[in-house]
């Protein structure tokens, strides 16, 4: 704990990337990125699928960018490689795999900054991390035979298998689409449509389910699973069981109330409590990113809330737009 931080940011995401970077042109030059993962944007690089479209408004909803970090749209590639080439372009120092724990206020002011085997201190901090870096579950057990065929992202699906995704968000009709070219997909929604998805992604289902390419089971509950000779048979409430060689939930991801609480962080509805500036009740202590939304995903929405907080911190706006 010699080294003293200006800034500690937790979480290497677009909100965390962004709050960095602009409180680094307004003359901040001490600032840290904690990261629990290998690498930044760790959402990104598991959740989307490869080539999957990002864009600045994301599920139709027009944002205007505030600071000086020029997004636009591309894919999941393009959007890693620019946040690569910022970071590159500026001094801040990345720290990955480091398991932020919790965080306290000192007596003078600043805070430290707990991790495993660790503490680093810093003067102001900025927790950014994700809802999705903790995907939803469901509520009945999953027996243990059958836990490697039920995942939470594409990363371990085949071809060829019959497949039922869970969910009626954009991750789910996404997954969906995507393995019905090389499996037997049906997906689950406990709803009568997929008005959660935004309209590309509501089309592009529509458009599967019409051709026969996904077979659609809304407004169906399911009740639990259970192993049927290694597939997984699924129990639903309105339909008979059906055995699935593989289950994928994509049923969004929770706020981290316990590290929240850890750190002193009040919530309500399940949100932190934030002022106007994205500062918490606790002074010096910010929130932003998809902690801090309804649903979480809008990458220009975290963009706008790094640059506010390195507006607030340094007292107004020293670098702005032309």
């Amino acid at each position: 704990m010699s080294q003293v931080y200006e800034l500690a940011i937790v979480g290497a995401g677009p909100a965390g990337i962004a709050t960095a970077v602009e409180s680094y042109l307004q003359g901040v030059r001490n600032i840290v990125l904690l990261e629990k993962d290998e690498n930044h944007n760790s959402t990104i690089r598991k959740y989307y699928k490869d080539n999957k479209r990002v864009d600045v408004d994301w599920k139709g909803q027009k944002v205007e960018l505030d600071g000086n970090i020029y997004f636009i749209d591309g894919t999941k590639e393009s959007t890693l490689d620019f946040f690569d080439e910022i970071l590159k372009n500026h001094s801040v120092e990345l720290q990955t795999h480091v398991e932020v724990s919790s965080i306290e206020k000192q007596e003078d002011g600043s805070f430290e900054v707990f991790m495993a085997g660790k503490s680093i201190k810093a003067k102001y901090v900025v927790v950014t991390i994700g809802r999705m870096g903790k995907p939803n579950k469901p509520s009945y057990k999953i027996p243990p035979a059958i836990r490697k065929k039920v995942n939470y992202t594409l990363d371990d699906c085949g071809e060829g298998e019959k497949v039922l995704v869970v969910g009626g968000g954009d991750s789910a009709v996404e997954y969906a689409v995507d393995l019905s070219e090389k499996n037997d997909v049906s997906i689950c929604y406990r709803r009568e449509t997929f008005r959660r998805a935004n309209p590309t992604n509501q089309r592009d289902i529509a458009n599967a389910i019409m051709h026969k390419e996904v077979r659609a089971l809304l407004g169906v509950n399911i009740d639990g699973l259970e192993d049927d000779d290694g597939k997984v048979k699924v129990v639903f409430n309105e339909i008979e069981p059906e055995s699935f060689d593989r289950v994928i939930y994509a049923i969004g991801g929770t706020t981290p109330s316990s590290f929240l609480a850890s750190s002193g962080i009040k919530e309500e509805d399940g949100k932190p409590v934030h002022d106007e500036n994205y500062e918490t009740n606790i002074k010096g202590l910010f929130v932003a990113g998809d902690i801090t939304q309804e649903s979480g995903g809008s990458i220009a929405l975290g963009l706008n809330h790094g640059y506010a907080i390195a507006c607030h911190i340094q007292g107004g706006c020293r670098v702005c737009k032309d």
